[in-house]
This record gives structure tokens, sequence and C-alpha cells, in this order.
């Protein structure tokens, strides 16, 4: 019996182990898929491979010696493959976990993947149309979201949600950080790094748009504010009170980066890392969201993952 106990606890150890890993990879994978999508669009190489599914009218790659655009447009369709090994990989562990919960959104997440590839052929079949430019970037915000929902709830497999005016403030925390990566969007469409120089502008006035947008990132920063002194003041797990300290940093890292690529004329660099900042700023958001408003009722430490036997 002893045996038996200690080869049952190894493959939960290593089943949880795996989960984790796996579900650390598709949160990194994304974020990643952000950033490389942002030099796409940076250096104007959008358009580098000029249809789709096939990147030529002959061939699913580029023929001949690559020029830089085709290179940088072809690179990030591969690294769709990238994604599905990872996806394949968080499906297996969560399937062995027995855990439904994680079964349905290591689905979820793997279904993310050919739906973007799908987007993504849209915004080069409308010659990168600015507004189906932006849904794409929103759906990959989504998909990190996600992912820290799976990475979450590996140690919580029955949260709780919680009401009450902390919960109300975090889910307005929410509400506005998606409203400040959504204008954000919008305002990279009216400007340049279009992702080709053929491509079109969504036609609204950048400044006008620039300053919505700012005001929108001193309403979120001001509720993470609000939401850190608020759950001092109850004297709120640590875990809660860190996750928005946390946040509370990207953000203001985030914001600074925002103001000082407006007055530099936005060099490519810096917009690079503001794509990264907003990808962050998903993961961190839904964090503390997470946070704030789940509770766990077993009293489980987070430590330990109920994992059954198939």
């Amino acid at each position: 019996m002893g045996v038996g106990f200690e080869a049952r606890s190894a493959r939960t150890s290593t089943t949880v182990t795996a989960v984790r890993v796996f579900g650390w990879a598709t949160l990194v994978a994304n974020v990643m898929l952000v950033v490389t999508g942002g030099a796409v669009r940076l250096t104007g190489s959008g358009l580098g491979c000029p249809t789709w599914p096939r990147c030529t009218d002959e061939s699913f790659r580029p023929h001949g010696a690559l020029d830089l655009h085709e290179a940088i447009e072809f690179g990030n369709r591969m690294l769709t493959f990238v994604l599905v090994a990872v996806a394949v990989a968080t499906f297996v562990a969560a399937w062995r976990t027995a855990r439904r919960d994680l079964r349905r959104l290591s689905v979820v997440l793997a279904l993310g993947i050919p739906a973007q590839a799908v987007i993504g052929g849209i915004t080069v079949l409308t010659d990168l149309n600015p507004w189906v430019v932006s849904f794409h970037l929103l759906c990959s915000m989504a998909i990190i979201g996600l992912a820290v929902v799976f990475i979450r709830r590996i140690d919580r497999p029955d949260p709780v949600w919680v009401g009450g005016g902390l919960a109300g403030l975090a889910w307005a925390t929410f509400a506005a950080a998606w409203a400040v990566l959504y204008l954000g969007t919008v305002v990279t469409g009216s400007g340049p790094h279009a992702g080709d120089v053929k491509a079109p502008r969504n036609g609204l006035d950048p400044v006008q748009v620039s300053q919505l947008h700012a005001d929108s990132v001193f309403l979120f920063i001001g509720l993470t504010i609000g939401l850190l002194f608020a759950l001092v003041a109850v004297g709120a797990a640590y875990e809660a009170r860190k996750a928005v300290a946390v946040l509370l940093a990207v953000s203001v890292g985030q914001g600074a980066i925002g103001f000082v690529q407006y007055f530099t004329d936005l060099p490519e660099i810096l917009v690079g890392f503001h794509m990264l900042g907003a990808a962050l700023i998903s993961a961190a958001v839904t964090w503390v969201l997470l946070t704030v408003v789940q509770q766990d009722p077993s009293g489980t430490p987070p430590s330990e993952l109920r994992v059954e036997r198939l």
C-alpha cells in the first residue's frame, strides 16, 4: 500500500508540474505573439505575405531570397506552430488531471489559435484594415487573460465569486483597463505604423483620440490606486494587495512609455515596448480581479492541487 501511495503521489506531483509549466508557457507564448505582431506592424511588414492562407498566390511560403518584410511576416505566421504545440501539450496535461474546469479552459485556449489565424488572414485580405487589426490585437489580449485564469485555477479548483464594495471596485478597474486597451488600438489605427505604406487609417483625429485614451488611463490608474488603498484599509490578504501593487507599477510604467512616445513622434522601439506593456496589463488586471472577487471555500492551501485518478 505504501509503495502504491507513493507512486500515485509521484504521478500527481508530475501532473501538477506539467500543467503548471504548460499553463505558463501558454501565457508567455501569447504575450510573445503580441510582441512579434507588433514587430510586423512597426517594420511595415504587414503585407510581406500579401495573401492568406498562402504567403503568395503560388505558395504557402516565400520563394527565392527573402526580403526583410517577407521574413518578418512569414516568421510571425510560423509562430502559430509553436502556439499549436504549446496548446496541445497544455490540453494533454489538463486532461491528465481529470479536472473538467482545466479541460474546458485548455480547449478554449486551443481554439483561440485557429480563430486568431483566421482573423489574421482577414487583416491581410482587407489590406490591414485598422478596425480588423484592432480586433486581432484585442483577441490576443483576451487569450492572455484566459491563460491567467487557467494558471490561477490550477491551485483553486472550486472558487466562489463574492460581491461587495471591493468586488465592485475590482470590476470597475478591470473594465477601465479594457477601455484603455481598446482606445489604445483606436489611437494606433489613426496614426502611423500602419503595417504597410498603403494600409488605410481609420480617419479619426490622432490628437483627439490620444487625449481620450490618456483620460481613460488616468481613470484606470486612479481606480487601481483606490483599490489598493481599499484593500490595505480592510486588511485584505497579502496576495490581493501584492497583485494590485504589481498592476499599479506596470500601469505607471506603461503610462510613462505612452507619454514619452507621444511627445517623441512614436519611435518604433517605444511603441514595441508599449505593446508589451499592454499585454502585461491584460495579464495583471485579470490576476487582480480573480484575487479580489474569488475565494476558496475549502481552505485548501494554494500549493495543493486535487488530481483525480483516470
